[in-house]
C-alpha cells in the first residue's frame, strides 16, 4: 500500500513537472466577471455603422455610413476586423458564431453576471450586417473596404476618406468558405435568439439555410478574391460546411443537416502519411473542424469524433505519442507567433466544454479544466502582466488600433500615448520564448482583432460560473476629453505700429473624432490706445498672411465699455478632419496694424496677446479660442458683456432657402442645410457633451417640446434616406 501511494506522488510530480501550465495555478485570484464584461465591451468600439444611443462610450460615433453605395445596398454595420477598418465577412462571421456559441453553451453565467443583453446585442449587430449582405439567395456581398488602400492610413474610423468598394461572391464566382461560415454565424445566432426574439431567430434561420445551400451547391473559392493576403482559407470549406450544417442541425433538428455534415468529414485532413484526422492546429477562423468535432461527439456520441477531439486536446495538454504544443517558459500553450494567445484561450474554451460533457473521463476533465484556467489566467496576469487592455495590471497601452490611438497626423507615432482604453482587448501575447513588446508597431505581439476575443468570452463565460460569481458592477467607458480643438500660435514680428502672430489652427477631436466645416477662431485686441489716441477702431487694418484659406475680418466689437474687439479668422467650408497633415490643420498669418503708423499699438493689454511664445515655437495659445459655426469650442474668451455677429451659413449644398421666420428643422448648426453634421450636434447635445446648441429650436424635429433620443433617430433616418421628409 505504501509503494502504491509512493508511485501516485512520483507520477503527481512528474506530470507537474511535464505540464507547465500547473506551475500557475492558483485559487481565483481575478474577477472573471469584470474580464467577461470588458472581452464583450472590445466588441463595442469595433462597431462600424450608425451607432445606437446606448452605446457606452464617448468616443465612437457613426462611421462609413456610405458601405454599400457602390453596389446600390446598404451595408452599413458589422464590426471592423481588428485595427483595421476593413469588415471581413469571413472573420468577423466566426467570431459572431463563437460568441452565439458561448451563450449556447453558458447563458446563464452570462445572465449572473449582467452581460446577456450586451452580448446578445452584439451578436445582433453582426447578424443584422450578415442578412443585408445577403440579399439574394446565391448572392452575398463577403467584404466592404480594400485592405491594401485602409492600411496606407491610420486614422479614425468616424473621419475614414476613401472609397470602400464591397465585393460579392455568386453562382459564377462563388466562395463556399465564407457562406457556409457566415451560414454557421446565422443559425448559432437564431438559437440564442429562439426564446427572447423568434421572428429574428426565424430570420436568422432563413438567411443560414440559404446561404449553407449556396455554399454546399458551388464548392468552390473562386470568387473569394479580395480577401487574399489577408484572410485567405487555408483549410478550404468542408470544414466551413460541416460546422454550417451542425449549427443548422442544432437548430432545426433536422437530421438530414446532420447528414450532411457527416459526409464532409471524409474531405477532412489527416496527419500525413496517416489516416488519422489532423489534431495539431487550433480552432480558428480559418480551421473550424476542432469545434465542429466537439459538438458531432456530443451529438452523436461517436467514436471517431471523441477520440480525434480528446486526441486533439491531448496534444495541448498532456502530448500525445511523445509529441505536444510548445509552451513558453511561464506556461502558455504556443501554436505560432501571430495571436498566440488567441488560439490558447481558444482551445481553453473548447477544453471546458468538452470537459463539462459527460462522456468525458473525470481523468481527463480535471486536465482540461486545469489547462483552460491556467491558460485563461495567463491572459489576465499571472505572470505578471496582464494581456488584455485596461485590465488588472501592467495591461497593454499601446495597441495596434487605429481608433483608439487616435492620431490626428496619420501617424503611429503621433500622439506617443493612445488617448482611448480599447477595454477589453486581447492582444496577440507573447512570442515562443515568452518575450513581449508593447508597442503599437508590433503587430504579433499588439494586434488586436475580433477573432482573438471571440474564443476568450467563451472562456471566462466557463471561468465565471465555475469560479467567480460575483456581481459586476455597471461599467462605461466614459473618458475625460484632452484638447480636441485649438489655435497653436507665435508672435512673429511686432512693435508700436503692428504686430503678426503665425497661427495654426487644429482640429484634433477624438471624443469622437469628426469632420468640421465651420470653425474659426479669434484674435481679442484691446483698442484702448486707439481711441485714446482719436481713432477709430476701423482704422485699424487686418490682413492675412500668405497660403491662409480663412477669411480674416474685423475688428467686431466685443465688449464696448472696455473697448474689446476681436478679429475673425473663418475656414466655414474648409474641410477640417483629424486625418493627417494636409487635413487636420490650417496654418495662418494674421497682421494687425496700427492706424497710419501712428505707434500707438499696444500688444500687453490684448486678452489674446497672453502667453503668446516669441520664439518661432508654435505652442497652444488659450486665449485664441475657436468656434464651431459660432458656438465656442476650445479657449477662453475675455471677461464681459458679449456681442456676436449673425451666423454665417456654409456656402455650399445649401437647401432651398426658407422664409426669415420659418425654422428649418434639422439644421441645428445654422448653415442652412441639414446633413450628417448635424447629427452630430444632436447626438453630443442628448449625451451632454455639449451645453448649447447654434440652433435649437430646429432639434425638437417631432416638435413634441423636447430634444431627445427620438429627434435624434427620425433626424438620422432623414439623412440616410430612408424617409423622405421629417414629420413637421
Amino acid at each position: 500500500m505504501k509503494k502504491f501511494f509512493s508511485l501516485i506522488l512520483v507520477v503527481s510530480f512528474l506530470t507537474a513537472l511535464l505540464t507547465p501550465w500547473t506551475t500557475i495555478l492558483a485559487e481565483p485570484s481575478y474577477n472573471y466577471g469584470e474580464a467577461l464584461q470588458k472581452a464583450i465591451m472590445f466588441y463595442e468600439f469595433q462597431r462600424s455603422g450608425d451607432l445606437p444611443s446606448t452605446i457606452r462610450n464617448n468616443w465612437r460615433a457613426d462611421s462609413c455610413l456610405d458601405d454599400g453605395k457602390d453596389v446600390g445596398l446598404d451595408l452599413t454595420g458589422g464590426w471592423f476586423d481588428a485595427g483595421d477598418h476593413v469588415k471581413f465577412n469571413l472573420p468577423m462571421s466566426y467570431s459572431a458564431a463563437m460568441l452565439a456559441w458561448a451563450v449556447y453553451e453558458e447563458r446563464e453565467a452570462f445572465v449572473k453576471s449582467g452581460q446577456l443583453g450586451y452580448i446578445l446585442d452584439e451578436i445582433k449587430w453582426a447578424t443584422d450586417y450578415f442578412i443585408k449582405c445577403h440579399p439574394e439567395p446565391d448572392v452575398y456581398y463577403y467584404q466592404v473596404g480594400n485592405g491594401e488602400a485602409d492600411h496606407m492610413w491610420w486614422g479614425p474610423a468616424e473621419v475614414i476618406n476613401m472609397e470602400r468598394p464591397a465585393f460579392k461572391v455568386d453562382v459564377s464566382s462563388p466562395g463556399s468558405t465564407v457562406s457556409a461560415g457566415t451560414a454557421a454565424a446565422l443559425a448559432a445566432a437564431s438559437i440564442v435568439f429562439r426564446d427572447t426574439d423568434p421572428s429574428y431567430s426565424n430570420l436568422c434561420l432563413k438567411h443560414a439555410k440559404e446561404l449553407f445551400d449556396f455554399a454546399d451547391k458551388t464548392r468552390s473559392d473562386a470568387g473569394y478574391t479580395a480577401a487574399t493576403n489577408f484572410y485567405t482559407s487555408h483549410s478550404g470549406f468542408y470544414d466551413e460546411l460541416t460546422w454550417a450544417a451542425t449549427w443548422i442541425y442544432l437548430a432545426t433538428e433536422d437530421e438530414s443537416y446532420l447528414n450532411k455534415a457527416e459526409s464532409y468529414i471524409e474531405f477532412w485532413s489527416t496527419e500525413p502519411q496517416t489516416d488519422i484526422m489532423s489534431y495539431k492546429w487550433a480552432h480558428c477562423w480559418d480551421d473550424v473542424r476542432y469545434g465542429t468535432q466537439l459538438l458531432l461527439a456530443r451529438i452523436t456520441d461517436k467514436p471517431i469524433y471523441k477520440e480525434s477531439m480528446e486526441r486533439h486536446l491531448d496534444y495541448w495538454t498532456v502530448g500525445v505519442n511523445n509529441s505536444r504544443i510548445k509552451y513558453t517558459p511561464k506556461g502558455l500553450a504556443w501554436l505560432q507567433n501571430w495571436g498566440s494567445l488567441r488560439y490558447a484561450t481558444t482551445t481553453a474554451f473548447l477544453a471546458a466544454i468538452y470537459a463539462d460533457w459527460d462522456g468525458c473521463s473525470a481523468e481527463k476533465a480535471k486536465i482540461y479544466n486545469d489547462f483552460a484556467k491556467a491558460q485563461v489566467d495567463y491572459a489576465l496576469g499571472s505572470t505578471g502582466r496582464s494581456f488584455v487592455v485596461g485590465f488588472g495590471e501592467n495591461w497593454p497601452q499601446h495597441p495596434h488600433h487605429r481608433t483608439a490611438h487616435a492620431s490626428w497626423y496619420d501617424s503611429m507615432n503621433v500622439p506617443d500615448y493612445h488617448r482611448h482604453v480599447l477595454y477589453g482587448a486581447l492582444v496577440g501575447g507573447p512570442g515562443e520564448d515568452g518575450s513581449y513588446r508593447d508597442e503599437i508597431s508590433d503587430y504579433q505581439c499588439n494586434e488586436v482583432a475580433c477573432d482573438y476575443n471571440a474564443g476568450f468570452v467563451g472562456a471566462l463565460a466557463k471561468m465565471y460560473n465555475r469560479y467567480d460569481e460575483r456581481p459586476v458592477p455597471e461599467f462605461r467607458a466614459i473618458e475625460e476629453p484632452e484638447d480636441e480643438f485649438m489655435v497653436e500660435a507665435y508672435i512673429s514680428s511686432s512693435d508700436k505700429h503692428y504686430v503678426e502672430i503665425k497661427t495654426r489652427l487644429n482640429n484634433r477631436t477624438a471624443w469622437p473624432a469628426r469632420v468640421s466645416e465651420g470653425l474659426s477662431y479669434r484674435y481679442f485686441i484691446d483698442l484702448t490706445e486707439v481711441i485714446d489716441a482719436g481713432y477709430s477702431p476701423n482704422d485699424v487694418t487686418v490682413t492675412g498672411g500668405q497660403g491662409s484659406r480663412g477669411k480674416v475680418s474685423g475688428p467686431h466689437l466685443w465688449n464696448e465699455d472696455k473697448n474689446i474687439y476681436y478679429i475673425e479668422v473663418d475656414y466655414t467650408g474648409d474641410r477640417l478632419y483629424p486625418g493627417g497633415q494636409d487635413h487636420y490643420r490650417r496654418d495662418s498669418s494674421l497682421r494687425i496694424v496700427a492706424p497710419s503708423n501712428s505707434g500707438c499699438w499696444d500688444n500687453e493689454n490684448d486678452p489674446s496677446f497672453k502667453g503668446l511664445s516669441t520664439s518661432s515655437d508654435l505652442k497652444k495659445a488659450e486665449y485664441i479660442p475657436v468656434y464651431e459655426y459660432g458656438v465656442k469650442v476650445a479657449g477662453i474668451e475675455p471677461e464681459g458683456t458679449v456681442v456676436k455677429p449673425s451666423p454665417t451659413p456654409t456656402p455650399t449644398s445649401k437647401a432651398t432657402p426658407t422664409p426669415s421666420d420659418a425654422i428649418l428643422y434639422g439644421d441645428l448648426n445654422n448653415d442652412n442645410k441639414v446633413n450628417s453634421t448635424d447629427i452630430t450636434y444632436m447626438k453630443r447635445f442628448i449625451l451632454r457633451r455639449l451645453d448649447t446648441l447654434p440652433n435649437p429650436e430646429a432639434a425638437d424635429v417631432n416638435q413634441d417640446g423636447k430634444i431627445t433620443s427620438t429627434d435624434l433617430t427620425i433626424l438620422k433616418r432623414y439623412v440616410l434616406r430612408r424617409i423622405s421628409s421629417l414629420p413637421i
